[in-house]
């Protein structure tokens, strides 16, 4: 019934997948991640950036809480609440910081990759597979994003660039004519504008697929290493190992649980979205709900990058520790003074 409804408006993709199902999973991860990035944002801007992968730990942290920020004006707007203004803000806004925000954490994996493979494989002095300290030995580009001020001048490169690209996209963007109805974010952008999302969309594609290379490089390289350090000296590096093998695989799984899928249909999607494609309407609608729901896949990101803190970052994990058994003896020493008064 709402594939028939939807059929009357060609450029209306909407669906009750899209309407009712979507809308309260990105409620919910919400509420759930901006508990875990309180947490985290708490825990990290506590310690001292004295290692490049704090300094690129904090920066996910950040394009976390601005992801989570642009959810309940997505929840909104899905259900059709406010007319086509409130769906206007989040064409012009929300949606542009929602990417924005995405592709800044996925810049910041890529390097976190890159830095662990300079810490395992090159066996830097300070190095250690579970630790987050790390300090600038050597010349090469790739042993540099270990040093926390060159850590700080990449973020700081990359937010810019990043921002460059998208900002335009809020920019060249109109206010609808029409309040009360707006069934794509397309018609709201000048000529001028739309160009520039095509090769801001080409941009910010590219750059993820060139991530997911160095990603996938870095973590085959980690884990061969572990294993050759494993087999040398089984008894003396099997914790390690095992540490080692939990931090690769939970990077990997979230890169490419929250990040490939969307990636892959995307590709599709906008070939279809061009003047001169032959897919018919149906197909480009089968393309749209797919697309949504490997977006949603992504924005679940932010709620397993903590647990990415938790298994790869010692001095995170210690703080976290640190700070719920202080609570715990807190409660307890509570407990004892209430019974204590009875």
């Amino acid at each position: 019934m709402d594939h028939l409804n939807t059929s009357s408006n060609q450029s209306d993709f909407s669906s009750i997948f899209t309407k009712q199902v979507l809308p309260p999973l990105y409620l919910t991860i919400f509420i759930v991640g901006l508990c875990l990035n309180g947490v985290a944002a708490w825990i990290f801007f506590r310690v001292l950036a004295d290692s490049g992968l704090v300094v690129y730990l904090k920066n996910i942290v950040v394009a976390d809480l601005l992801m989570l920020s642009s959810y309940p004006f997505r929840v909104v707007a899905s259900m059709g609440f406010g007319g086509g203004y409130l769906q206007a803000i989040s064409c012009r806004y929300t949606a542009v910081l929602f990417y924005f925000s995405m592709y800044v954490g996925i810049l910041f994996i890529g390097f976190i990759s890159l830095e662990r493979y300079v810490k395992v494989v090159h066996h830097t002095p300070s190095s250690s597979a579970s630790s987050c300290r790390s300090r600038f030995h050597g010349v090469s580009m790739l042993q540099r994003l270990q040093s926390p001020k060159f850590a700080r001048m990449l973020a700081l490169l990359t937010w810019g660039l990043l921002l460059l690209c998208c900002l335009p996209n809020a920019i060249l963007t109109n206010w609808p004519v029409n309040k009360d109805k707006l069934s794509n974010c397309m018609k709201l952008k000048t000529p001028l504008g739309k160009q520039w999302h095509q090769v801001s969309s080409f941009v910010s594609v590219s750059l993820f697929w060139v991530t997911m290379v160095s990603v996938v490089f870095s973590y085959t390289s980690i884990a061969r290493q572990v294993y050759k350090s494993y087999r040398r000296v089984r008894q003396d590096n099997g914790d390690i190992c095992r540490r080692s093998n939990r931090s690769i695989f939970s990077i990997l799984a979230v890169f490419f649980i929250c990040f490939v899928p969307y990636h892959v249909c995307r590709v599709p999607f906008t070939l279809s979205q061009m003047p001169w494609s032959g897919f018919s309407w149906d197909v480009r609608f089968l393309l749209y709900q797919i697309k949504e729901g490997t977006l949603f896949l992504s924005a679940l990101n932010v709620c397993l990058d903590p647990v990415i803190y938790f298994l790869m970052c010692r001095t995170f994990r210690e703080s976290l520790l640190r700070k719920l058994s202080g609570r715990k003896r807190r409660r307890s020493l509570t407990t004892a003074q209430s019974l204590s008064n009875i």
